[in-house]
């Protein structure tokens, strides 16, 4: 899952970023909203998050007028502004309002809950071949065998059995799971592979197709 982190205060932001990260999740950080329009225009997000007030402009009228294009990406909006105006005003263009000071670990669960709120319903299994996915569950399986994968492999792994033997682009891949500071050369995503065909066993199942990605297939 992708979010990115709008946020001024330096400290605040890397805090932010490290406690998502630490939690499985793709970020991209801005500190200001022209960074932070730049991103929404070349990136695709699970969830955002913004601090409020901004040296740029207040989050809260950006975001209103990304609603207005049709801008579907679950917000949860950063602020020490409590009063219950502020919040019915954040919840009325958001979809989630924490005060600061906030426990990190609580930062974490609603931003989870909103990825999951603005995903499409996924399939409750999906299936290719032997290989058997339950996204609700975070559990995979081969013949039967539950796998123990990280977060990572957890993602790479259900966008190939999504795509039901076809291939996946590496850059999609890389895009799914980490995040724009990894360069698509990167050799990431061939050592997490790697560690995926070990997990998967034999026989070989995931296959590497030369120039394009991989795909999952007898």
């Amino acid at each position: 899952m992708r979010v990115l982190v709008t946020e001024d205060d330096e400290n605040l932001r890397v805090a932010v970023e490290a406690s998502l990260r630490g939690s499985g999740f793709a970020v991209d950080v801005a500190a200001d909203l022209p960074a932070a329009d730049e991103a929404v225009s070349v990136n695709s997000y699970d969830c955002t998050v913004f601090d409020r007030m901004l040296p740029s402009g207040d989050a809260l009228g950006y975001v209103a007028g990304l609603r207005r294009r049709g801008w579907p990406v679950p917000v949860l909006f950063l602020t020490a502004r409590d009063t219950v105006g502020d919040r019915i005003a954040g919840l009325a263009h958001g979809d989630d309002y924490l005060v600061k000071p906030f426990a990190m670990a609580e930062l974490v669960v609603r931003v989870r809950s909103l990825c999951r709120r603005g995903a499409a319903p996924p399939a409750p299994v999906l299936r290719h071949g032997d290989v058997e996915l339950d996204a609700g569950r975070h559990e995979a399986r081969r013949a039967g065998t539950l796998l123990t994968l990280t977060a990572k492999e957890f993602v790479v792994l259900e966008r190939l059995v999504a795509a039901g033997g076809r291939p996946v682009r590496r850059a999609e891949l890389i895009a799914a799971a980490w995040d724009e500071f990894v360069p698509p050369a990167s050799n990431v995503l061939d050592v997490l592979i790697a560690g995926l065909r070990g997990k998967l066993g034999p026989p070989p199942v995931l296959h590497t197709v030369r120039g394009v990605g991989y795909l999952l297939g007898a």
